[in-house]
């Protein structure tokens, strides 16, 4: 055999060895998958920027505000998943009069759990939990004693919550209010740290488009002062 060929084969099967031997080094099998991956699947991390402010009281007002937030967001949360429990049950109960008994007595059960917690909410937490409660849910804390009691019962807790300058007809709107935007920013740094447990909202908006528009908004009326001192929030 012509020495050249030789030569050739050789190089040709220690080639494939090589690219054989490279391929194996770089395949994984993960868990119990039995196909071989040329690569593993991470989950998506999503890295936030560390949080400066303009002033000490720019970020003192956004701690107390990310403290209230992660006090009262387990309960609007706790809201949403009893209301899905409550719709599903409903559904099985035909008569009005055994409808309005078991209402009745889901009410007292859910009083005598929460009332002494909810009663140690300050005003400010209260106004939290109810805009919470919406973006939860999707409906008005208002529109939800109306539908499950009547609206008898609605007008009577609206009124009693007037007494302390809140609105159970408050809504959670990430677009038009800065306050919500940024419990948006918190509740979404807390679900990527594991701080609390996520639940999607039953509301609808871009994420991205927010962050532009109050981008957009607060770089306009922002006042650019030289060798300004900025101040970072340790989470």
């Amino acid at each position: 055999m012509n020495k050249n060929i030789l030569y050739l084969f050789f190089l040709q099967i220690t080639i494939c060895w090589s690219q054989s031997t490279e391929i194996e080094k770089s395949l994984f099998v993960v868990g119990e998958d039995t196909i071989p991956n040329s690569s593993i699947n991470l989950k998506e991390v999503i890295v936030y920027q560390p949080l400066t402010f303009n002033s000490y009281d720019s970020a003192k007002k956004y701690a107390i505000l990310r403290n209230r937030t992660y006090k009262v967001y387990p309960y609007a949360k706790l809201a949403s998943d009893r209301l899905e429990i409550l719709n599903n049950r409903i559904k099985d109960i035909d008569s009005k009069r055994r409808r309005k008994k078991y209402l009745k007595r889901l009410e007292k059960f859910i009083y005598g759990e929460f009332e002494q917690d909810l009663k140690k909410l300050s005003r400010s937490q209260g106004k939290i939990l109810i805009k919470l409660v919406h973006r939860q849910t999707g409906e008005t804390t208002h529109k939800l004693i109306k539908e499950l009691r009547n609206g008898w019962k609605a007008t009577i807790y609206q009124t009693t919550a007037s007494f302390f300058k809140l609105s159970l007809k408050e809504t959670y709107n990430p677009k038009d209010n800065y306050q919500d935007y940024l419990i948006e920013d918190i509740l979404l740094r807390a679900f990527s740290s594991g701080r609390l447990v996520e639940q999607p909202t039953a509301l609808e908006y871009d994420l991205d488009e927010l962050y532009y528009i109050w981008k957009s908004k607060l770089d306009f009326n922002k006042k650019k002062i030289p060798g300004q001192q900025r101040y970072k929030l340790i989470n």
